[in-house]
């Protein structure tokens, strides 16, 4: 499988791109490409290769400048990495220095969305698609193939997508142009998973599309993991492009365990290189995530503070106001601890805790957090609590337990909640409880890191404040819904006697910018395009996060742990208070501002 230079095809006045009163420049992580004109492109897309300044050195601004990050070096500080996040000359200045040029389309990007007729092909993958296409961030040349075993003609596949597809970004008037431009580049073609045959049509057609042009092939496998080996063997062998890259989406459980996960790999290498492998946590895409390097090492108040000397415990958690609807027979083979836990709040706890990368180049970070993630102890029976949900009345209104789902088996002992405390052992974090909570029909959804703050020592306000624990300072990063950063501040609250009240300083994400917040696949999907593996897990990585969570999760199933049971729409099980308690800890999503 060859590969080519990547190409970037941004161009518009999105979130994704800005221009200059004297022409047009457009960027993505992977490349800056500019085009020079007296006037916007519109609507026109250019793809830019061989002369694309490498977008991994560079930044975005609010204000339209562009922040170039200096070449890797052996050291990293703070102070360093800052300087390089925050190096910003004017845009002007900066495209007179560059000597770009534009190509005439010579390539074709054919994506290929394996299990098309699954939920998260409809839901997710189709809309995130159609959204880079409205943005102008999918070149000229290409195309979309869904692939299944369904019989399906292309034009019930276009009917298919466009019950999903929205008009959400900036409402403009030309949307249905736009809808039916996109579909027009759908096709379909239907086969079975484990069929080179098969496979080999499907390159016939994608062929036939691509033309004499380069050929880079997108392939997002959009189905069950026991899938995986059979997809990639087909298309690797039938149907890889011959003259550009080939790249492979793919999505989570990656396996049960070590073990499993550890043949997974192993199989899906045998096809494939690691760096033709994008192991997708949407979570690593969503906005709050990746300012979390933005926060703590571009703004010096926070850098001097991340640390055991100044953070009294750090809370990672998420929670939904819905049970498993349907979803059982997938839920009840992985649980709460697989399917939320080990991937989407481990890869946020590694973003948050790795030390300072030596640049934002992919793999410092990626080294980063598998070194965090070695350092960290694998987590013990006593140091989890799982639940699951059972019935409960509330108004009037029955809300059935998690074995009332007909797609689940009545005595199932799966979580459907689970709290754990994890500690890293390294000089930074050492003594720092890590607390993880994740559970299913709970009283509320979100998403969210807190980081509590040691008590100010010899605190002259105490006795004014009562409870010690009201004048913790808290920061708080909602990932979702409802974005915002905030941080919790005591103060006086006016007038002529002395009391004091906890306040927030609020950054909320709506209103501050006004511009939509693009979903996660959306980032994902062109990172994958663009080659820029930052945001997809490495096999080493994987491994790092396996082996914290495997023993404890043999010993769950060896000893066949009762779950604490909880009704439907409670704050959880009892038992995971006691167990931040434990650590001189309360959960900061039960307090009275929330």
């Amino acid at each position: 499988m060859a590969s080519l230079a990547r190409t970037n095809h941004c161009f518009s006045s999105s979130a994704y791109s800005t221009s200059s009163s004297v022409g047009s420049f457009h960027i993505r992580q992977n490349n800056l490409c500019s085009v020079v004109s007296e006037k916007r492109l519109g609507s026109k897309n250019c793809s830019l290769q061989s002369k694309c300044y490498p977008l991994s050195r560079s930044i975005l601004m609010q204000d339209g400048a562009l922040a170039f990050k200096t070449p890797p070096s052996k050291e990293a500080s703070p102070e360093k990495l800052k300087r390089e996040i925050l190096s910003v000359t004017p845009p002007v200045e900066q495209l007179k220095s560059l000597d770009l040029g534009v190509d005439g389309g010579n390539s074709h990007l054919s994506i290929t969305v394996v299990g098309a007729s699954g939920d998260l092909a409809k839901k997710k993958i189709f809309p995130a698609l159609f959204a880079l296409y409205y943005e102008g961030c999918l070149p000229e040349n290409f195309t979309i193939c869904g692939y299944a075993r369904s019989m399906m003609t292309d034009e019930e596949l276009r009917g298919m997508v466009s019950e999903t597809l929205t008009c959400r970004i900036d409402k403009r008037q030309n949307c249905d142009d736009k809808m039916e431009q996109f579909l027009k580049k759908c096709f379909y073609h239907s086969g079975q998973y484990d069929s080179q045959e098969n496979f080999m049509e499907l390159d016939t057609k994608l062929r036939g599309h691509e033309g004499q042009k380069v050929s880079n092939r997108l392939f997002y496998l959009s189905v069950p993991p026991n899938i995986f080996i059979d997809a990639v063997r087909c298309a690797s062998r039938s149907a890889s492009s011959a003259n550009g890259w080939t790249r492979v989406i793919v999505e989570k459980p990656f396996g049960r365990d070590s073990e499993s996960s550890a043949a997974l790999t192993n199989a899906l290498k045998q096809y494939l290189t690691e760096e033709q492998i994008f192991r997708i946590d949407h979570y690593l895409g969503k906005e709050l995530v990746e300012n979390l390097s933005v926060l703590r090492f571009s703004n010096l108040i926070f850098e001097p503070l991340w640390s055991r000397q100044y953070i009294r415990n750090v809370q990672f958690i998420f929670s939904e106001d819905f049970g498993s609807e349907g979803r059982g027979g997938y839920f009840n083979n992985y649980g709460i601890i697989r399917d939320i836990m080990q991937n989407h709040l481990l890869q946020i706890l590694a973003l948050f805790a790795m030390e300072t990368p030596v640049s934002l180049e992919a793999e410092d970070i990626r080294n980063e957090k598998v070194k965090v993630l070695r350092s960290a102890k694998p987590i013990v029976l006593n140091d989890m609590v799982i639940g699951q949900y059972k019935s409960h009345t509330k108004g009037g209104i029955t809300y059935p337990g998690y074995t009332d789902d007909k797609t689940v088996p009545k005595d199932s002992i799966t979580p459907t909640f689970a709290a754990a405390a994890l500690f890293i052992n390294n000089a930074r974090w050492d003594g720092v409880p890590f607390l993880m909570k994740a559970g299913k029909a709970l009283h509320t959804r979100r998403a969210e890191i807190r980081v509590q703050f040691r008590h100010v020592p010899g605190n002259l306000y105490n006795g004014k404040f009562g409870n010690l624990d009201r004048a913790t300072n808290e920061l708080v990063i909602r990932v979702q819904p409802d974005e915002a950063i905030y941080l919790k501040v005591n103060n006086k609250v006016p007038g002529l006697g002395m009391r004091l009240d906890s306040s927030h300083l609020n950054l909320h994400y709506k209103a501050r910018y006004s511009k939509e917040i693009p979903d996660a696949y959306e980032r994902l999907l062109l990172d994958a395009i663009e080659g820029e593996r930052r945001l997809f897990i490495r096999s080493d990585e994987l491994d790092a996060a396996w082996s914290l969570f495997t023993p404890v999760l043999n010993e769950l199933e060896e000893k066949k742990v009762i779950p604490e049971y909880y009704p439907h729409g409670s704050r959880g099980p009892v038992g995971a208070h006691y167990l931040a308690a434990r650590y001189n800890v309360k959960w900061g999503d039960l307090g009275v501002d929330d």
